[in-house]
Protein backbone atom coordinates (compact mmCIF):
# COMPACT_ATOMS: atom_id res chain seq x y z
CA UNK A 1 0.00 0.00 0.00
CA UNK A 2 1.53 3.02 -0.97
CA UNK A 3 1.60 6.10 1.91
CA UNK A 4 3.05 9.31 2.04
CA UNK A 5 2.96 10.36 5.87
CA UNK A 6 3.56 14.17 6.83
CA UNK A 7 4.59 15.14 10.23
CA UNK A 8 6.22 18.38 12.06
CA UNK A 9 3.51 20.93 11.17
CA UNK A 10 2.01 23.38 13.64
CA UNK A 11 2.30 26.63 15.22
CA UNK A 12 4.87 29.01 15.75
CA UNK A 13 5.81 32.70 15.60
CA UNK A 14 6.95 34.67 12.42
CA UNK A 15 10.86 34.65 12.13
CA UNK A 16 10.24 30.56 13.84
CA UNK A 17 11.40 27.38 12.06
CA UNK A 18 9.67 23.86 11.40
CA UNK A 19 10.99 20.91 9.90
CA UNK A 20 8.52 19.11 7.82
CA UNK A 21 9.00 15.05 6.92
CA UNK A 22 7.75 13.37 4.92
CA UNK A 23 7.98 9.22 5.39
CA UNK A 24 7.10 6.97 2.15
CA UNK A 25 6.43 3.34 1.83
CA UNK A 26 5.16 0.88 -0.65
CA UNK A 27 7.14 2.12 -3.32
CA UNK A 28 10.34 2.62 -4.80
CA UNK A 29 10.86 6.00 -2.95
CA UNK A 30 14.47 6.47 -4.59
CA UNK A 31 13.42 6.66 -7.98
CA UNK A 32 11.06 9.41 -7.22
CA UNK A 33 11.23 12.84 -7.93
CA UNK A 34 9.57 14.75 -4.46
CA UNK A 35 8.24 17.99 -4.48
CA UNK A 36 6.49 20.20 -1.80
CA UNK A 37 3.44 21.70 -2.26
CA UNK A 38 0.52 23.98 -0.24
CA UNK A 39 -2.36 25.67 -0.49
CA UNK A 40 -4.45 28.43 1.22
CA UNK A 41 -7.81 27.97 1.53
CA UNK A 42 -9.40 29.90 -1.44
CA UNK A 43 -5.95 29.81 -3.86
CA UNK A 44 -4.52 27.58 -5.95
CA UNK A 45 -2.29 24.71 -4.80
CA UNK A 46 1.22 26.08 -4.84
CA UNK A 47 4.41 24.23 -5.64
CA UNK A 48 7.26 25.42 -2.67
CA UNK A 49 10.66 22.98 -3.66
CA UNK A 50 11.17 20.16 -5.40
CA UNK A 51 14.07 17.45 -5.46
CA UNK A 52 15.47 14.93 -8.15
CA UNK A 53 14.88 11.05 -7.20
CA UNK A 54 19.37 11.41 -6.75
CA UNK A 55 19.33 14.72 -4.43
CA UNK A 56 21.41 16.10 -6.63
CA UNK A 57 19.13 19.55 -7.22
CA UNK A 58 16.67 21.54 -5.84
CA UNK A 59 14.60 23.95 -7.39
CA UNK A 60 12.30 26.91 -5.18
CA UNK A 61 9.21 29.15 -5.62
CA UNK A 62 10.80 32.04 -5.77
CA UNK A 63 8.77 33.00 -2.36
CA UNK A 64 10.32 30.75 -0.41
CA UNK A 65 14.04 30.70 -1.96
CA UNK A 66 16.52 31.46 1.35
CA UNK A 67 14.46 30.65 3.59
CA UNK A 68 13.75 26.77 2.77
CA UNK A 69 15.44 23.69 2.04
CA UNK A 70 14.45 21.06 0.46
CA UNK A 71 16.31 17.34 1.62
CA UNK A 72 15.88 13.59 1.61
CA UNK A 73 17.27 10.51 2.77
CA UNK A 74 16.60 7.59 0.49
CA UNK A 75 18.08 5.25 3.02
CA UNK A 76 14.91 6.07 5.54
CA UNK A 77 12.56 6.81 2.77
CA UNK A 78 11.80 10.12 3.72
CA UNK A 79 11.85 13.40 2.32
CA UNK A 80 12.27 16.88 4.70
CA UNK A 81 11.52 20.60 4.40
CA UNK A 82 13.35 22.80 6.92
CA UNK A 83 11.65 25.86 6.98
CA UNK A 84 13.25 28.97 8.74
CA UNK A 85 12.11 32.68 8.48
CA UNK A 86 8.98 31.69 8.81
CA UNK A 87 6.43 34.43 8.00
CA UNK A 88 2.46 34.51 8.32
CA UNK A 89 1.69 34.24 4.57
CA UNK A 90 3.43 30.84 4.74
CA UNK A 91 0.97 29.88 6.79
CA UNK A 92 -1.11 27.01 4.31
CA UNK A 93 -1.30 23.20 4.69
CA UNK A 94 1.36 21.88 3.16
CA UNK A 95 1.63 18.44 1.14
CA UNK A 96 4.35 16.20 0.08
CA UNK A 97 4.22 13.98 -3.53
CA UNK A 98 6.03 11.54 -4.95
CA UNK A 99 6.00 11.63 -8.78
CA UNK A 100 7.61 9.88 -11.92
CA UNK A 101 6.40 9.07 -15.17
CA UNK A 102 4.19 6.57 -14.39
CA UNK A 103 2.58 7.52 -10.97
CA UNK A 104 1.96 10.62 -8.79
CA UNK A 105 1.13 10.35 -5.16
CA UNK A 106 0.05 12.54 -2.58
CA UNK A 107 0.23 12.66 0.97
CA UNK A 108 -2.84 13.86 3.59
CA UNK A 109 -1.07 16.94 4.47
CA UNK A 110 0.19 19.19 7.53
CA UNK A 111 -0.93 22.50 8.60
CA UNK A 112 1.30 25.02 9.56
CA UNK A 113 0.09 28.26 11.02
CA UNK A 114 2.39 31.32 11.74
CA UNK A 115 1.05 33.48 14.04
CA UNK A 116 2.20 35.93 17.24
Amino acid sequence: QVQLVESGGGLVQPGGSLRLSCAASGFAFSVYTMTWHRQVPGKERELVAVITSAGDSTNYADSVKGRFTISRDNAKKTVYLQMNSLKPEDTAVYWCNARNIWHNYWGQGTQVTVSS
